[in-house]
């Protein structure tokens, strides 16, 4: 099997691990790998009025898995996220917050909750 292969499926197992956790704590799994036109969303997920887009990200080790979260990846993330808010009229009302859950061999994941916050200004230019 080639490296790209063994990455996608472990990046699928990665998710899966993650959406199962979420369910586990009560959150609703709105989507998957969600493609907007500003960029993929790995996992959309409510609970209560907060909307939550998490990043998944897994790699061999924590600190790599936490690492591996570029400043160019949140500001997609954060114009991603704000799209959905506008364009889906379910989630309009509902708070944004931006998680990440590391995945690291093939242990339980780790969910920061609230990693990191957008600029508001950022998310909005571009469009």
């Amino acid at each position: 099997m080639s490296d790209r292969r063994r990455a996608e499926r472990f990046g699928r197992w990665a998710e899966f691990l993650c959406v199962t956790r979420l369910r586990l704590a009560g959150y609703r799994v709105l989507a998957r790998r969600l493609r907007t036109p500003l960029g993929e969303i790995d996992i959309v997920a409510r609970r209560g009025r907060v909307l939550v887009i998490v990043e998944v990200k897994a790699r061999a080790a924590w600190r790599e898995a936490g690492e591996a979260l570029s400043p160019r990846q949140r500001l997609r993330l954060a114009r991603a996220g704000a799209w959905l808010l506008a364009k889906r009229e379910a989630v309009r009302g509902c708070a944004l917050r931006y998680d990440l859950m590391l995945v690291a061999g093939l242990r339980w994941p780790r969910h920061l909750v609230d990693a990191w916050r957008a600029d508001p200004q950022l998310a909005d230019s571009g469009w």
